[in-house]
């Protein structure tokens, strides 16, 4: 199928007629997909596969627009099958939620109105590496985990560092990669004293494709830990979710570890990144301002559809007295929680300011060595459970 075939075969699922009229009629000159079949109800799952039988189309592309529940109850019954169905959604407009709700459904791409032919071609360039991809997708992927504070200021940032460094004294021979995606206000670099001569911004500016060469152009490395800063200056533009899924796909395959500081999960670099993660840590301070945003989070990520057993809520800068009870939390925000991480203030100022990994004998380094053995334990046990975590989707097109 690659040698860059002209069209994919497509059942075209759509009860908003315009918005499929309005699709269909870019067809001709994107030469994209050829539809096969043209469904202006969503149908149950039987009259689906039946479908699927008589068509055999290469992909399904799906209207969320109408009934965004319905819609992902198709992506869902659709990429559950065996071999998984490639599914693109449709949208009239770039809406957050449907972007995240597919995601998490299992959508390969997202295309919105006024489907511009260029994005189409894109689309098809990525969906031929899925259902072709070259030998190196064979070769077992590395982790990623990733880290979003709920309240700014609750110390993601310090945490995944030192979580990045705990790794490295568990397995020296591992490769890791410590990634700043808050482009708007990353410090990593500034927490590393580092001096990063490119950043993540090179990366999704960049027109060539994502690979080992480009790569090392691009980070920096320290104590054996590769590190991927973000831009001094703030970066406002919007980020095409597609190249955002190229980078942490070439980073799978370049490292077995890869630890994300991410801005406020609220963020929608924040959500995408967290769709695509096999471990999420919603970072919160024991105050009742941050435990609140960790609660809403907490809705949000259910709501948006992501499995509660991929992320937990870490209580950061916990003191004794708080008296914070990890069973009634558990209760009280319906995920895993863990209050394991005192307010070792003197500690984190050293390593702050000399740029410096924790002390292990300290109360939180031995907390963010725990945390990290279980991390080791988990991952592993999940990636064998289900064989490897999803890695070779979503490629969106568009944000």
């Amino acid at each position: 199928m690659l040698g860059r075939r002209s069209e994919f075969t497509a059942l075209l699922i759509a009860p908003n007629r315009a918005l499929a009229d309005q699709f269909m009629a870019t067809l001709p000159g994107a030469r994209a997909f050829n539809l096969v079949g043209d469904l202006k109800t969503y149908p149950s799952a039987g009259t689906l596969d039946m479908r699927l039988r008589q068509l055999r189309p290469d992909v399904v592309l799906i209207d969320l627009g109408t009934d965004l529940d319905a819609a992902c109850e198709l992506v869902k019954h659709l990429t559950a099958l065996q071999p998984p169905v490639v599914v693109i959604a449709l949208h009239s407009h770039n809406d957050s939620e449907a972007i995240v709700r597919s995601i998490r459904a299992g959508a390969t791409e997202f295309l919105y109105a006024p489907f511009d032919v260029s994005i189409q071609e894109a689309a098809v360039s990525r969906i031929e590496l899925l259902i072709q991809p070259d030998a190196s997708v064979s070769k077992e992927q590395g982790k990623v985990v990733v880290f979003a504070s709920t309240k700014p200021g609750s110390g993601a940032s310090t945490l995944a560092i030192q979580t990045a460094l705990a790794l490295r004294r568990r397995n020296n021979k591992a490769r890791i990669l410590l990634a700043d995606f808050d482009l708007m206000a990353g410090s990593l670099a500034f927490y590393l004293n580092v001096t990063a001569t490119s950043t993540i911004i090179d990366l999704l500016k960049s027109t060539e494709r994502v690979d080992a060469s480009t790569w090392n152009s691009s980070i920096t490395t320290l104590n054996d830990i590769d590190i991927l800063a973000a831009p001094d200056m703030p970066f406002t533009e919007a980020v095409d979710p597609g190249r955002l899924h190229d980078i942490l796909q070439c980073a799978r395959f370049l490292y077995d570890w890869v630890i994300v500081d991410l801005p406020t999960v609220f963020q929608r670099v924040s959500l995408l990144t967290v769709s695509q993660s096999d471990r999420a840590f919603l970072v919160s301070t024991s105050e009742l301002a941050s435990l609140h945003l960790a609660r809403k989070a907490v809705k949000l990520l259910i709501h948006l559809g992501f499995e509660m057993k991929r992320f937990q809520i870490l209580v950061n800068r916990v003191d004794k007295r708080d008296g914070l009870n990890p069973s009634d939390l558990n209760k009280l925000f319906d995920c895993e929680v863990d209050t394991s991480l005192p307010n070792d203030y003197f500690s984190l100022q050293r390593v702050v300011t000399m740029g410096e990994p924790l002390d292990t004998d300290s109360e939180l380094g031995k907390a963010i060595d725990g945390l990290a053995t279980k991390l080791c334990g988990k991952v592993g046990a999940e990636n064998k459970k289900t064989g490897r975590m999803a890695t070779t989707r979503p490629a969106y097109s568009a944000i």
